[in-house]
């Protein structure tokens, strides 16, 4: 294995040690993961856009009727996307964007095919993620039996089916995100154009409104579906293009950061140590991803000790309610952290509380940390707050996010570089 030596960073760096990137292993390594991300996002969404339009259009119809989004999946990792795309619905980030009802159904609730006909009704979109595996197959068949819209990422039988051509796994997985974020943003569209949508009885009144910058093009006035399904199509293709460039930012910007944050992984867990995460709302899903990642990896690489501070309901709402948000992160360090472990801060502002209180105590603990943050890296970055600091220059919050993605994916790997 080519070892990527222990480096510290932020305020508490001791001396730097020398990291074996010499021979270029490490920055051709990033750059053969980005390209192949370059690669797959342009394909991907050239080849689906239209289709991603239309569905937006299905989907506004659905929401028009009261319908609501069902997400489910049966792996760990296939969790961390049933509870993303759910929030995002619920909790539009976005001003001026509708919240839109939308639940999970992982495999907590027993397995998805049983929980379908308890839960979804005629109207309902049902999204399920993960591989066209028998049980998944027998959810969407349950879903459809039920005339709910379906949507998949693999052969399971449902109408809308979008399978990336790709066969690294986490390449796959960051499509699918940005494909679920362009239909959160852009099924809004289609309210905005109520009289395309089938059974309303609301005029053709169009208002872009403040999001408008979300979709370029969409602020010129009312037209027929085929010229609204246009601009959508091409708002999707605008949007792929601004994920690839951020993330040839956040891979290419940030190398050295990532290759010591690997390092720092593999020491740890050399020790004997353990990786926790965390994050809030959408991030919180993130470092479940990242925890699946690192527990029940793929490619027969050595599952390694991690921890998700955002998984146990219980412990949150009762840390919140007892004393209050900014601790719900803090006080699991104090209970679960070592010296000998990482701490992994995963926030789209570098300004949560509750990250920086986190990081802040993880540190008097002597616990390594690594951040992944968003705009300019907020206050995390600025300050100094994390060893190990990974910033993405946007400050839109579906785009971040799916850069993260993509940086902690490649930060799994690089654990194991051979």
């Amino acid at each position: 294995m080519a070892r990527l030596a222990h480096a510290g960073g932020g305020a508490r760096r001791g001396p730097r040690v020398r990291q074996a990137v010499d021979d270029g292993v490490l920055e051709r390594r990033i750059k053969d993961l980005l390209e192949l991300r370059t690669d797959a996002n342009a394909r991907f969404f050239d080849e689906h856009s239209e289709r991603i339009a239309r569905l937006c259009h299905r989907m506004a119809e659905r929401f028009a009727r009261d319908g609501r989004l069902i997400a489910l999946g049966r792996s760990p990792a296939d969790r961390s996307d049933v509870r993303h795309v759910a929030v995002e619905f619920v909790h539009p980030v976005i001003v001026g964007k509708r919240a839109l009802p939308a639940f999970g159904l992982p495999v907590d609730g027993g397995p998805p095919a049983s929980q379908v006909p308890l839960l979804a009704a005629s109207a309902d979109i049902v999204i399920a993620f993960g591989a066209g595996d028998a049980d998944t197959a027998d959810a969407v068949r349950a879903a459809r039996d039920r005339r709910c819209l379906t949507i998949a990422f693999a052969q399971t039988g449902a109408e809308w089916e979008f399978a990336p051509a790709v066969e690294d796994p986490f390449v796959a997985q960051e499509l699918v995100e940005t494909l679920y974020h362009v239909l959160w943003e852009l099924v809004h569209v289609f309210f905005e154009h109520r009289g395309l949508l089938e059974g309303r009885t609301a005029g053709a009144v169009h208002d872009a409104g403040a999001a408008s910058f979300l979709y370029p093009f969409l602020t010129e006035g009312e037209g027929g579906l085929e010229q609204v399904i246009a601009d959508v199509r091409g708002s999707v293709l605008m949007k792929a293009e601004e994920i690839g460039a951020l993330r040839r930012q956040t891979l290419g910007e940030n190398v050295a950061a990532l290759g010591a944050a690997a390092a720092c992984l593999r020491s740890a867990f050399a020790r004997g140590g353990k990786l926790m995460a965390l994050g809030n709302g959408g991030s919180a899903t993130d470092a479940m991803d990242v925890v699946a990642d690192f527990r029940h990896p793929p490619r027969g690489w050595p599952a390694r000790a991690a921890l998700d501070l955002t998984e146990d309901p219980a412990i949150l709402t009762a840390i919140a309610n007892d004393i209050g948000t900014e601790a719900i992160f803090a006080r699991q360090v104090i209970a679960y952290g070592e010296a000998r472990d990482v701490l992994l801060a995963i926030s789209t502002s570098g300004n949560s509380l509750n990250v920086i209180a986190a990081l802040g105590e993880a540190r008097a603990r002597g616990l390594a940390t690594i951040a992944m943050v968003g705009y300019d890296g907020g206050r995390v970055a600025s300050e100094g707050l994390a060893d190990h600091v990974i910033v993405t220059r946007s400050q839109h919050i579906p785009r971040i996010q799916e850069a993260q993605a993509s940086a902690y994916h490649v930060l799994r790997e690089l654990v194991e570089l051979d």
